[in-house]
């Protein structure tokens, strides 16, 4: 169940926010009763964001090493036949591109 809550709460109820926060679930802030922002953890944000470097890392690695490039339109190609391709399991949370 989503913690959704108004941006007031960030005032009124921090340590409950926290508390929700530090339990590993993010925040969801509204203003006006849309969605504006969501809150997580320092640990979940850099889990998410190093993920996403270490990716970029390997791709600069790859660059580096071959001579190999694609267009646009290729790249697009590329992503959408592994998007259809039929689900397997793997031993990563991300799928390989």
């Amino acid at each position: 169940m989503y913690n959704i809550r108004p941006v007031s709460d960030l005032r009124t109820r921090l340590h409950e926010i926290e508390k929700t926060i530090s339990a590993g679930e993010p925040v969801f802030l509204t203003k006006n009763g849309r969605g504006t922002m969501v809150v997580i953890s320092i640990k979940d944000y850099y889990d998410l964001v190093n993920d996403i470097e270490q990716k970029l890392d390997e791709a600069d690695r790859i660059s580096a090493e071959t001579t190999t490039r694609y267009t646009l339109d290729e790249v697009h190609e590329r992503v959408l036949a592994k998007l259809n391709e039929p689900e397997t399991i793997q031993n990563t949370n991300t799928p390989d591109l």
